[in-house]
Parts: structure tokens; sequence; C-alpha cells
């Protein structure tokens, strides 16, 4: 005999089971349908743009040295008068020429007690040119040799620094040219893989990046530079 007990169980046993395979059913179509919402193309996008320096700082350094102080300053004294002269042949006005400090070493102080032998004294200065005049620096720069002439000691020198100061004028544009060639690249993919590309999820600017126009050597020391700036953005795919 059946026990007329286990029959509305078993009915509701049932029940609950289609309800938990429908409810599995539904969970599992969300999941689906969240991952295809959420699909999305994450692209690059580069601008480049070759650029002069309008700025351009040469520091001229030159030293003198001997065991009597007032000496040794007396000849400083005398070959800034002659990088003075010097700059002004060169057709540089008094603002664009500025004096950094005067560095003294006495060699016989603690800080260079382990040595020994050589003069006492050694005296350094430097003189800063700072101008947007760049074709005459790089000009000085080749001119230098006539310093050297003259008996100066030229000391670590490493050329002058040319610098881009307008990047305002540039980076509307290649922002703007960024993040079309990263849209380009975002439909080909949305294309390849059959999918509408959507709108931007989310992009991110990259900093400017100063490089030689050739991207050999230190780019400070290349009047001719390459300006690049790279984009990342994500699309939506609907």
């Amino acid at each position: 005999m059946v026990d007329n007990r286990l029959i509305p169980a078993a009915a509701l046993g049932g029940l609950l089971g289609l309800g938990l395979i429908g409810a599995g059913a539904f969970i599992g179509q969300g999941v689906v349908n969240a991952r295809v919402g959420d699909r999305a193309v994450t692209v690059r996008g580069v601008a480049e743009r070759n650029v002069e320096a309008d700025l351009a700082v040469l520091p001229v350094r030159f030293t003198a040295s001997g065991d009597v102080l007032s000496e040794v300053q007396t000849r400083i004294d005398g070959d800034l008068a002659i990088v003075r002269r010097f700059l002004t042949t060169q057709g540089y006005p008094a603002e664009a020429v500025s004096l950094g400090r005067l560095e003294v070493a006495d060699t016989r102080s603690r800080e260079y007690a382990s040595q020994t032998g050589g003069p006492r004294f050694i005296l350094a200065q430097t003189v800063i040119v700072r101008t947007t005049d760049v074709a005459r620096v790089q000009a000085t720069t080749r001119a230098l040799n006539d310093l050297v002439r003259q008996g100066l000691v030229l000391q670590d020198f490493n050329g002058a620094t040319y610098r881009f100061t307008r990047l305002n004028t540039v980076r509307p544009a290649m922002i703007a040219e960024a993040t079309a060639a990263a849209r380009t690249g975002a439909e080909q993919f949305a294309k390849d893989s059959g999918a509408p590309l959507g709108p931007i999820r989310q992009a991110t600017q990259g900093s400017f990046e100063f490089l030689s126009r050739d991207e050999i050597g230190d780019e400070s020391q290349s009047p001719d530079k390459k300006v690049r700036v790279v984009t990342t953005i994500s699309y939506r795919l609907r």
C-alpha cells in the first residue's frame, strides 16, 4: 500500500527540484549575459611629432688652481673677463648671460685630507648662457676651442642642453591623433570578432615623451627632437 503522506512530499520535492533547475538556468543565462555585457577591447594609440628645440642652455665651467688663494682668484677673474668678451663677440646680449656660484676647494682641508701633492686651492666658475637663439648656441659650442687657445681650462663640458617649451601648441592635436589611432585598431578588432564596437569604457593618456629625432644619444643634447604620446583606451563590445 502506498503511504498517502508521501505523495505530497514527493510532489513538493519535484516542484522544488524543477524550481532549482529553472533558477539554475536563469542564473547561468545571467552569467552569460553579464559576460557579454562586459566584453571589451583595450587598444593603444600612438602619436609622434618632430619638433625643434626653442630654448638652449649653455654652461661654460672653467677652473684655476694654485697654492696662493688670492693668486688663483685673480686668474679666475681674468678668465671670467675672457669668457664674457667671447660671449659678447658671439652676439649674446647681457641678459642672456648669468654668473653661477664660485666653487672653492682646499685640498688641505679635512674633506681632502687623504690627498697629497698638487695645488692647494682649486677654484671653479660657471657662466650660463640661456637663450631662444638655438642656432647661435650651436655655433658657439663649435667655437669654444677659442677659449682653450686663450688658456682657459674648461671642466666637465657636456655641451648645451636643448629644450622644447611649446608642448601646449601640439598637445591637443597629438592627443586627438593618438585617440583616432586607438579607435581604428579597436574597430578592426571588433570587425574581426564579429561584434559591434561600443562606447569608450575607460581611457588613459600617457605622459608626453621627448626623444632625439633619430632616437640615438641623449635627447637633451639634441635640438632635433621627437615628441611621443601613447593613449590607452578600452571600448565596450556590444
